[in-house]
């Protein structure tokens, strides 16, 4: 059964369980859905602040947006459980022989690539709600406004714990480049996932209220 499928307590006991998975890997993706669940739900409450057509598509748009990243993220959550299996998997493959110590290493590589790359599609999901965020901010009902907020500090969390997922997984990975191109890529990530909180920050002053 996926795990968003399971009942909210059962999922928590998951969590808890000494079980390695699900792990801070899924719960980032959780963290994540759930922000990007928030902005959707402000995007379509009634008594908007859209003043004319464009700014109606704007916030209709923008609230779609994130109820399809969470959907997606939701979806993650399973993926890098998964991708963590298949690194316990190549880590148990046999090492008798020259033979099979290659094809292990070249297999553990293999898998913990697939489990870099779960966590920066994580990341990438969580940016893409923040930068939706803005429109939701300015044109979505002015009493969400915290609603907005805790929406954006959870896709600030679950982008967070992403990162720290890449990162302790880029650690093991042999090949240099891909490394140093990886690190830059969720660095950036960071940095644009700022950008877009700060703008739609900046739309729940007092002052835009």
């Amino acid at each position: 059964m996926r795990l968003a499928d399971q009942r909210f307590i059962d999922l928590l006991a998951a969590f808890r369980s000494p079980n390695p998975t699900p792990g801070g890997g899924s719960a980032s993706a959780l963290s994540g859905a759930v922000g990007a669940s928030l902005l959707a739900m402000v995007a379509g409450l009634p008594k908007s602040r859209a003043q004319n057509a464009d700014d109606e598509r704007r916030l209709v748009t923008a609230g779609g947006s994130c109820a399809s990243i969470s959907e997606r993220l939701t979806t993650l959550m399973d993926r890098d459980s998964e991708a963590y299996e298949e690194v316990v998997s190549a880590f148990r493959l046999p090492k008798s022989s020259d033979e099979e110590k290659h094809a292990r290493a070249s297999r553990i590589q293999d898998a913990l690539r697939l489990a870099t790359e779960t966590p920066l599609e994580v990341m990438r999901g969580c940016v893409e709600a923040i930068r939706q965020a803005a429109d939701i901010a300015a044109f979505g009902n002015a009493n969400a406004a915290s609603d907005v907020q805790v929406g954006l500090e959870l896709l600030r969390a679950g982008l967070r714990g992403a990162k720290l997922n890449v990162a302790i997984n880029l650690a093991s990975i042999t090949d240099q480049a891909y490394v140093t191109t990886t690190t830059q890529r969720a660095e950036q990530l960071e940095g644009d996932a700022e950008s877009g909180r700060q703008a739609a920050i900046r739309w729940l002053s007092p002052a835009n209220g």
